[in-house]
This record gives C-alpha cells, sequence and structure tokens, in this order.
C-alpha cells in the first residue's frame, strides 16, 4: 500500500525529548513500522523530521522545536498565532489530498482529523483514515460530524474513547503498543510507588501524594510541569516534597525504566476519561503493577487483581497498596506481550488499512445464482420451438 501519514505541519517528528507528547510516537511507530513490512509510507512533516520512511517537509520548517517554544505557541492569546499552527496544517494537508487524487497514496492517515475533516469532504474519492488520540468531547464530536462524508473512517484507541460518540464511523479500536525491548522485564522491587505523567489536575498528582502519605511509602514523581499548572504543583504537590516524595521532572528513557522496574506499583489517580495510558502498559512491562481509578481505559488495560488493581477513590487506592504483594510481576509483563506490543498495534493499522483501500468484495450467493439459472433454463426449455 502506498500510505500518507501526518501528526502535525509545524512540529518535527519525532518530537524533542523535553516535550511529552505521544501521538507523535504513536505516529512515528506506527510509519516505520509499516514501512518494515513492506509498504511505502510518507511521512509528512516540517523540516527536521527524521524517519525511516519516505518524509516529505512541503518546504516548511517547525513552529517549536522544544517544549518551552510549544508552550509559547500553544498559550499565546495573539490571533494571528492562534491561528498559525492550523494554517501550518491545512497547507500539507491540501497537498495530501491534492496528490492522492492525482494517484500518488492510496490512503491518508492522520493523527488529527480536525485538521483534514474539512479537505475530506471536498475529495470524496480518497480513503481517510484518523486515529483518534484525544477524548471525544462534545466540541470535537461537533466538528467531526458536521464535516463527516463517508471516505472517512475512524480508529479509537480503547472501546472506552468511543463512549460519547458511538456513531461515529468508526473501523476498528487499535491499542496504542510499546516496543517492550525498551522496557525491560524485572523480578523485584524496591519499596517505593511511582507517579508518571503530566503535572495536570487530570492526571491526579494529587491524590497520589496522599496515598503515599497515608501509606508512609516513598513516591518517585516523573513528569513536566506547565506554567499553566503550576498552581497546582505549588499548592497540592510542593508543600509535600520531601526525602519520602521526591520530584525528578522529565527524566530520560533508561532512568525511566530503571524506575519502572524497581517500583512497588505505578499509581494512576487520573481524574478524567483518560482514551489510552501507555505508562499502564509500560510499567507492567518492566513487570510493575499499576494501581488506577476506574476511568477511561483504564478497565481495558488493567487486568484487576491479575496485573494491579482497579479503584474508585483514593481510599481504595490505600487499601490497594496492602494487597500489592498478590499480584505477580511475570503476569504483568505477560499481559502486556499478549495485548500491547508494537507488532499488535501494526498488525490492527495494516489490517484497517487494507479494509479501507481493498474493501471486501461482496460475498457470492451461491444458491441465488443456481435458482436464477434454473429458472433461466426452464424459461428456455417453454420457449424453445417443438
Amino acid at each position: 500500500m502506498k500510505i500518507a501519514m501526518m501528526v502535525r505541519a509545524y512540529l518535527v517528528s519525532p518530537v524533542s525529548k523535553d516535550i511529552a507528547y505521544s501521538p507523535t510516537g504513536v505516529a512515528v511507530a506506527i510509519a516505520e513500522g509499516l514501512a518494515k513490512r513492506g509498504h511505502e509510507v510518507t511521512f509528512f512533516g516540517p523540516e527536521g523530521t527524521h524517519l525511516a520512511t519516505n518524509v516529505e517537509t512541503c518546504n516548511i520548517r517547525p513552529l517549536a522545536t522544544s517544549a518551552s517554544e510549544l508552550f509559547d505557541l500553544v498559550s499565546t492569546t495573539d490571533l494571528f498565532r492562534d491561528y498559525l499552527p492550523s494554517l501550518y496544517d491545512q497547507y500539507m494537508v491540501k497537498s495530501m489530498f491534492e496528490r492522492a487524487r492525482a494517484g500518488e497514496f492510496d490512503v491518508l492517515f492522520f493523527h488529527h482529523p480536525e485538521s483534514a475533516a474539512p479537505f475530506a469532504r471536498l475529495f470524496p474519492d480518497v480513503p481517510v483514515v484518523y486515529t483518534v488520540h484525544d477524548y471525544l468531547d462534545s466540541t470535537r464530536r461537533q466538528v467531526f460530524e458536521m464535516h463527516s462524508s463517508p471516505n472517512q473512517h475512524y480508529v479509537s484507541i480503547s472501546n472506552s474513547q468511543r463512549r460519547d460518540a458511538p456513531d461515529f464511523n468508526y473501523a476498528a479500536t487499535v491499542y496504542n503498543g510499546i516496543d517492550i525491548e525498551k522496557f525491560v522485564f524485572h523480578d523485584s522491587h524496591e519499596d517505593y510507588l511511582m507517579f508518571a505523567g503530566r503535572i495536570i489536575p487530570e492526571k491526579g498528582l494529587r491524590e497520589a501524594v496522599q496515598v503515599a502519605l497515608q501509606t508512609g511509602k516513598r513516591l518517585i514523581i516523573t513528569g513536566s510541569t506547565l506554567p499553566t499548572s503550576q498552581w497546582y504543583f505549588d499548592e497540592y504537590v510542593k508543600p509535600y516534597l520531601s526525602d519520602k516524595i521526591l520530584y525528578l521532572g522529565m527524566i530520560d528513557h533508561a532512568q525511566m525504566v530503571k524506575y519502572y522496574q524497581k517500583a512497588l506499583a505505578l499509581l494512576v489517580p487520573i481524574q478524567w476519561e483518560e482514551p489510552f495510558g501507555l505508562t499502564m502498559a509500560e510499567a507492567n512491562a518492566c513487570g510493575t503493577p499499576v494501581i488506577a481509578f476506574r476511568r477511561g481505559s483504564v478497565p481495558e488495560v488493567v487486568d484487576d487483581g491479575k496485573t494491579g488493581f482497579i479503584v474508585d477513590n483514593t481510599s481504595a487506592m490505600i487499601e490497594a497498596v496492602g494487597k500489592l504483594s498478590k499480584i505477580n510481576r511475570k503476569d504483568c509483563r505477560k499481559h502486556v506481550e499478549e495485548r500491547f506490543t508494537l507488532d499488535h498495534m501494526i498488525n490492527g493499522y495494516e489490517k484497517v488499512l487494507r479494509s479501507i483501500v481493498t474493501p471486501p468484495k461482496p460475498k457470492t450467493d451461491t444458491k441465488k445464482i443456481i435458482r436464477s439459472l434454473k429458472l433461466l433454463s426452464d424459461k428456455l426449455l417453454i420457449n424453445s420451438p417443438k
């Protein structure tokens, strides 16, 4: 298949290590995985984009190459700069549709539907696939419904993501996958809990801190703080920092794996309907159980009682910490190997793309054909000269 893929026209792929932006990592893994299987993949991104695929920049320079530049870009209130990123996207998207219509690509694959949906209606013969990485709130649903057309196909990253938009044209649910060779299993642990994620209210660090305080366990915190949520860190985290509650900030992959491997458990007290939490799969791959709130995709990712515990509140999370000895760390690893690897993810997308590029032929009704032939034969016999 000839596949064109895009995440953002203004953001280099892969992103800088100080940028927490999972859609790019997922997209790069899919693109390179499909290319290894012999598909002709062209990844669209600004200058500086480097993948083991064909790359098309459309001579666009990136608007952000670091976390600080990206924050400045998305947090500005200047009207021109508010619309500048979307204008970059539109320029690149238009080129992709025109080239697909000319036969250069079999299918267009986007990781932000809002960038391409208005164009898809104008190119009804071009097959389009979207991976939806965000929660489908009412605004997104309305925008996607306004621009819907039969050639647009959605891939959800969990079944829970579909709940508020069950009538979209879904092609499949494909769970995000991780490179398990980069998350090495560790059979033993130390006596600390871990939190990994952006320091924002939705991720629930406030609750994780309280769990650590109530259980007397050490808590290792990794993740980026944003100026817009600095108040949250200052009010609910900073006052409790000590030799038992440590904030490490953004750390590199090797360090992240090291802390995953030795953690007693990863705490995921999310406060929103998160479509998919990659950190849960990463921790499990290292053998570390996950204790998570029953929100979003958690029931699809955590095998309750086997790879961790699914709980409803902070009190239940505190109680679950005391039951971690019941979890076999090898079961955590096996769970990821069976469901959340790169191969599983790429298999899913390859199947989706094939089904859209080459729709299944209608099944032949053999019995109906035989009946028709018999009727025709009878008619010919009746009308034949004696």
